[in-house]
C-alpha cells in the first residue's frame, strides 16, 4: 500500500508562486535537485493539475546538453506513470500519461491503496481536493528563505489537520524541508 504525499516547494510566507505567477525565486541548487529527484524516484506515480503538468512537461524533452542532475531528474520524472486532472487541457503529451476529467476522491484512494510504491501530488489546486478529502498521508514543504507578500497559496484555506513531524533537513542554500505525517486512524 502506498502512500499519497503532497511535495511543495514554497515561500516562507506560504505561496508556491508571486502574485505575477512567477517562482524564479524558488529554483533548486544542485543538493536540493539531487535530494528531490532521490525523493520521486520513491514515488511511482505522479498526480497533476493542469497547469503543473504544463510546467512540468518540460522534463519529457530534456535528454542531453543539460547538466547531469537535470539529465536525473528527467528520467525519474519519465519513468513515472502520471495522471492529469483537467476538465480544459486538451489532451496529454507526455509518456506514460493519462487525463482524468474529474477528481475522484475514491478513486485516488483505490489508487494509492493499490500502489506498489508512494504517489505524489503536485499543484497546490489539486492538492487542496485531496488535502479536503483527508487523502494526503504525507506533507514535504520545502520552504524557501524568502518571502514574496502574495500570489498563489501552496496550501488551502479551511483544511484543518493535524500532523507529526517525520523529518527535518537544513540544504546549505538554506531551504529547509519540513516534512510531516498524517496520524493513521482506520486507514
Amino acid at each position: 500500500m502506498g502512500r499519497l504525499r503532497y511535495i511543495v516547494i514554497m515561500s516562507v510566507d506560504g505561496y508556491l508562486a508571486d502574485a505575477e505567477g512567477r517562482y524564479d525565486w524558488a529554483v533548486p541548487d544542485d543538493e536540493v535537485l539531487e535530494f528531490v529527484t532521490e525523493r520521486e524516484r520513491a514515488a511511482d506515480t505522479h498526480l497533476y493539475g493542469r497547469r503543473m503538468y504544463e510546467e512540468m512537461r518540460a522534463w519529457e524533452d530534456i535528454r542531453s546538453g543539460h547538466p547531469e542532475l537535470d539529465l536525473e531528474f528527467a528520467r525519474t520524472w519519465r519513468a513515472a506513470t502520471k495522471v492529469v486532472y483537467s476538465s480544459t487541457l486538451p489532451e496529454v503529451t507526455t509518456t506514460r500519461t493519462r487525463l482524468e476529467r474529474s477528481f475522484d476522491p475514491a478513486r485516488v484512494r483505490d489508487l494509492v491503496d493499490g500502489a506498489p510504491n508512494d504517489v505524489s501530488i503536485s499543484g497546490p489546486t489539486l492538492a487542496a481536493e485531496a488535502l479536503r478529502h483527508d487523502l494526503v498521508d504525507d506533507v514535504e514543504l520545502y520552504l524557501v528563505p524568502v518571502i514574496i507578500g502574495g500570489g498563489l497559496r501552496a496550501l488551502p484555506v479551511g483544511v484543518r489537520a493535524g500532523l507529526e513531524l517525520a523529518e527535518q533537513r537544513r540544504f546549505g542554500n538554506g531551504f529547509v524541508l519540513l516534512h510531516y505525517r498524517r496520524p493513521q486512524v482506520g486507514r
